[in-house]
């Protein structure tokens, strides 16, 4: 399915960056299937090296605070990623047109397996104050169930995974992997278990690959002990960050777009989710932990490395952990991916 309307998205950039990488695949993939897509951002600079190249197709616009929208038309279809407050100029603007031709106005939710996301699944939600008022939203949720939203996924992506050549990447990345060397990749905040992973890891031999930023400062002020071998990786475009997470034997990774990129990986995978102070990360925990039918040691691992009441991490056991994330994958295979029900539900809301 196509299109030639424009799409405006609205995200703000927060320091884990996982809403600007769930946007930017999200407006690629709408613009590779004939989107015209404008993305709005009040911080742009980690797409230099998340994605250096832009997209086709997609537009993106700096989100100041001045009234940038006069003279601009709105268009036909808003996404408010994750809650963000659309600039009153624009609604206004968009209220206007909205009045000539139907629109629609998407509020993109985060991702999870509780049961509230399929209760609430593009369900609608009138205006009620401000310039939008009488206007209606309609929340869309991302999903691991035929009744949510699905995830982003691009019709090519296994393939381009089947033709991957791990080793040629490794190589070209100059990482040189040893006979018998457990590779693993880490992309995490600061776990308090990060030291006794490392022991762990430290127990035959392993190859530690650690993503640049919060990962490595948290690994750098940890003490590494010996025999374990640790490569600090530069910031990866997103096309970098799917080969080193289909090159590794298990990854540790963390927030929303890399738990996704993860799963489509099809390798074991550890995910830390971000902390709340009030703890909704660990009921989000075990509602995908019961979605993945994750065995004891799985769900150890993951309670373990999210404080969420196990203290001590269990012996990593690949090939049982490596069955349970593909049969999840073959199953999210099944099913649309969120782009074709977006443009689906876009156009029937639309008419």
């Amino acid at each position: 399915m196509t299109s030639t309307k424009v799409w405006d998205i609205f995200c703000r950039v927060i320091d884990n960056l996982g809403d600007l990488g769930v946007c930017w695949r999200l407006s690629s993939q709408l613009a590779a299937r004939g989107v015209r897509v404008r993305l709005w951002l009040d911080d742009d600079r980690a797409l230099h090296w998340m994605a250096p190249g832009g997209f086709p197709g997609v537009e993106v616009r700096p989100w100041s605070q001045t009234p940038y929208f006069q003279g601009m038309r709105p268009g036909q279809v808003l996404i408010e990623s994750f809650g963000c407050e659309i600039p009153a100029d624009y609604v206004t603007a968009f209220a206007k047109e909205s009045s000539q031709q139907k629109r629609a106005w998407i509020n993109l939710e985060y991702l999870s397996a509780e049961s509230y996301v399929e209760r609430c699944h593009s369900l609608p939600s009138p205006v009620l104050n401000g310039p939008g008022r009488g206007l209606i939203k309609h929340f869309f949720y991302p999903g691991f169930t035929p009744r949510t939203g699905g995830l982003l996924r691009e019709a090519d992506l296994m393939l381009r995974q089947a033709n991957f050549s791990p080793a040629s990447w490794l190589a070209q990345n100059g990482i040189l992997v040893r006979p018998e060397e457990r590779l693993v990749s880490l992309f995490c905040y600061e776990p308090q278990a990060l030291p006794d992973l490392l022991v762990h890891l430290a127990q035959r031999p392993s190859h530690l690959l650690v993503t640049a930023g919060r990962a490595a400062a948290a690994v750098r002020a940890c003490q590494i002990p010996a025999g374990l071998r640790i490569t600090y990786l530069p910031y990866l475009t997103q096309v970098d960050f799917d080969h080193l997470l289909w090159s590794c034997d298990i990854n540790f990774v963390r927030g929303e777009d890399s738990l996704v990129r993860a799963i489509w990986a099809g390798h074991p995978f550890v995910w830390q989710l971000y902390p709340q102070q009030d703890l909704a990360h660990h009921a989000k925990l075990a509602a995908f932990l019961d979605w993945l039918d994750a065995p004891d040691s799985l769900r150890q691992m993951h309670l373990g490395w999210n404080q969420a009441g196990q203290t001590h991490l269990p012996d990593l056991d690949l090939p049982l952990w490596r069955g349970t994330v593909q049969r999840a994958r073959q199953g999210l295979l099944q099913q649309n991916d969120l782009v074709s029900q977006l443009l689906e539900f876009v156009g029937r809301i639309t008419k």
